[in-house]
């Protein structure tokens, strides 16, 4: 059963949360499209004729009855640059859950796959402005990004609208998986992503946000306060409902349709969405 991000975050335990995904999408869909005899296991498959009988897994027949065979994988050695928006919007709650924890145990997610597969992984931080290198590719990367993610904060605000990073100029092929609410005052977000696009780059970016941010189906009077700036307004909730619905639907259209470049794939993720469901139709898209 897919795991509620609530469950998860209340785990305390971002190794394991990441585990528990990512388990859940091993039995299905991996990301590497490499298989074969290896000693790392990547997925089970139904029993085809032809295939050795020594590989079904006659234990987990005995559980499902089903005739599953189990694949493995080879080293795929994938680069795989890991991006956390760090901006105080990342504090943004909905029912216990934060936008920074679900993004947190998204990534551990992935990058427990990367590490399943031998990924080369590293894990980047964008705050005020400024690109922060977590965890640079090497040795033990998946223990340290797990670290990295557990003790990162948001806080400020990202407002760098000319980026310009070396660690980016290289020209191996790789894939960039940017964790973000993509929330502007300008395009500062579009910037940096047109910065870094290259053909040689896939950019995934997952744009997470609350079912308020995108529903707004609140009553009553409240006090809103940007959390970047810490500015704060009083509203009537009714009162501005239907303007704060037709302003996010066009921004987020506007977005759509900015961010259809090549190489790039936008994937917008509510809080309450299942992050195991999430991948798997992610992974799912990349297996085509």
């Amino acid at each position: 059963m897919a795991q509620l991000a609530t469950d998860l975050i209340k785990l305390n335990n971002l190794q394991l949360a990441g585990k528990l995904v990512s388990d859940e999408l091993l039995l299905g869909i991996h990301p590497s499209k490499r298989s074969g005899t290896g000693t790392e296991f990547e997925q089970y498959r139904h029993y085809q004729p032809g295939d050795d009988p020594k590989r079904i897994d006659w234990k987990l027949f005995a559980r499902t009855d089903k005739h599953l065979v189990r694949e493995s994988a080879t080293e795929s050695n994938l680069q795989i640059r890991f991006l956390l928006d760090l901006s105080g919007s990342m504090n943004y709650a909905e029912q216990n859950v934060t936008r920074l924890n679900y993004a947190k145990i998204l990534l551990a997610s992935l990058a427990y796959l990367g590490y399943r597969q031998s990924d080369q992984m590293s894990l980047y931080a964008l705050q005020n402005g400024t690109l922060q290198t977590l965890v640079p590719a090497g040795a033990q990367g998946f223990q340290k990004i797990l670290y990295a993610l557990q003790n990162a904060q948001a806080a400020g605000q990202w407002l760098n609208t000319s980026p310009r990073f070396p660690e980016f100029y290289q020209k191996q092929k790789e894939l960039v998986v940017l964790v973000s609410d993509f929330l502007q005052v300008g395009d500062e977000w579009l910037s940096l992503i047109r910065s870094v696009a290259s053909p040689r780059r896939e950019i995934v970016i997952f744009q997470v946000l609350g079912d308020q941010e995108l529903a707004f189906d609140l009553s009553g009077f409240y006090r809103f306060q940007d959390l970047e700036t810490g500015r704060e307004i009083e509203l009537q909730a009714e009162n501005v409902r239907q303007t704060f619905r037709e302003t996010a639907a066009q921004y987020l259209q506007n977005l759509d349709e900015a961010l259809r470049l090549p190489h790039v794939q936008l994937i917008r993720v509510k809080l309450s969405d299942p992050i195991a469901m999430v991948l798997r139709e992610f992974l799912a898209k990349r297996n085509v």
